[in-house]
């Protein structure tokens, strides 16, 4: 009804021309002193007749109009196929046009995606290249047990968790399926971080809260595991004095909360957009704004739901939701 409405009102200077001829008519047969039946009969069935053409000519836009809207869906490919092929001539001028202007946009799309894939395959082969440096430079490290030593040991875990950061997010950006689903027992998780971010720990004099937690999740342990390391170093950085804690709320959710500095609360909306750093990230130059978003990301993935509370100066409470699968 509104396409009804809408073309005619398009039209509406024929139709106004179309009863303008109807009164000229009548007024013609009128001033000859015919009689009224003999005026507004003709006058009727021409109202009749061009009533009826202009019913077909709805119709006929109507369905055209069914048929562009069914068309925008189409793949460029077969956009040509679908065009009509008994058209006029300026119809067919636009036709020509929207073909070159698809064919433009498939090339660019081509050669942006081609791009696209050099440049992840390059940073991919980069990232594992890294890791072999890093790993010899793990192992001579690990002989030592100074001061120092305890110092790099924790600066080449931040060059680790940076490198891992970047391969994750080419994964997500290369909606990447690389997920396995089982059963998994959260303090395993939980440990092997603990462990890996030891060294952070001591060095900062961090008591750590944290007792077992008897609790299961069905997820992808990678992708969860990266979650936990991101919360929990994001915990350690911001955080000079005080503990970390670990526990479980219910029915099933994963606190890490901190008594760090905190977030102000005009940033505290806008933390898991990719970039966003805020006052603490702008304060320290090494924040990438990409920690939280990837994890934002992958929660929403996994089926889980990660907020955060925080206080300035009191700390800060991440929560993940893993009670749904």
């Amino acid at each position: 009804m509104i396409f009804t409405f809408r073309y005619l009102w398009e039209r509406r200077t024929l139709i106004f021309m179309q009863f303008l001829f109807c009164g000229i008519f009548m007024m013609t047969f009128y001033l000859y002193h015919l009689p009224l039946s003999a005026v507004l009969y003709p006058t009727f069935i021409c109202f009749l007749i061009g009533s009826f053409f202009i019913g077909w000519s709805v119709y006929r836009a109507y369905e055209k109009h069914k048929k562009l809207l069914s068309m925008q869906s189409l793949h460029m490919n077969v956009l040509q196929d679908a065009f009509a092929e008994n058209v006029g001539t300026q119809e067919k001028d636009y036709q020509q046009i929207i073909l070159k202007l698809c064919q433009e946009m498939q090339m660019a799309e081509d050669k942006m995606s081609n791009s696209y894939k050099e440049m992840i395959d390059y940073f991919t082969v980069w990232v594992h290249q890294i890791k072999t440096p890093i790993a010899s430079m793990r192992l001579h490290l690990e002989t030592e047990d100074s001061k120092l030593a305890r110092r790099l040991k924790s600066d080449l875990l931040h060059i680790e968790q940076y490198v891992e950061m970047v391969l994750t997010y080419i994964r997500m950006e290369s909606n990447s399926s690389d997920y396995v689903f089982r059963q998994i027992k959260l303090d395993k998780i939980m440990r092997e971080n603990i462990r890996k971010l030891r060294g952070d720990f001591i060095m900062k004099k961090l008591n750590l809260k944290y007792e077992p937690i008897e609790e299961t999740v069905v997820s992808d342990e990678k992708w969860l595991s990266f979650v936990v390391e991101q919360i929990l170093s994001n915990a350690l950085k911001y955080t000079n004095e005080g503990s970390v804690t670990i526990m479980l709320e219910k029915p099933k959710t994963l606190c890490i909360s901190d008594t760090g500095i905190g977030i102000a609360s005009e940033d505290i909306p806008r933390i898991f957009e990719k970039g966003y750093t805020g006052g603490n990230g702008r304060e320290d130059k090494r924040a990438s704004g990409l920690g939280l978003y990837l994890c934002k990301q992958i929660c929403n993935r996994l089926g889980f739901v990660i907020s955060v509370s925080s206080e300035v100066e009191i700390g800060t409470v991440v929560r993940i939701d893993l009670s749904k699968n």
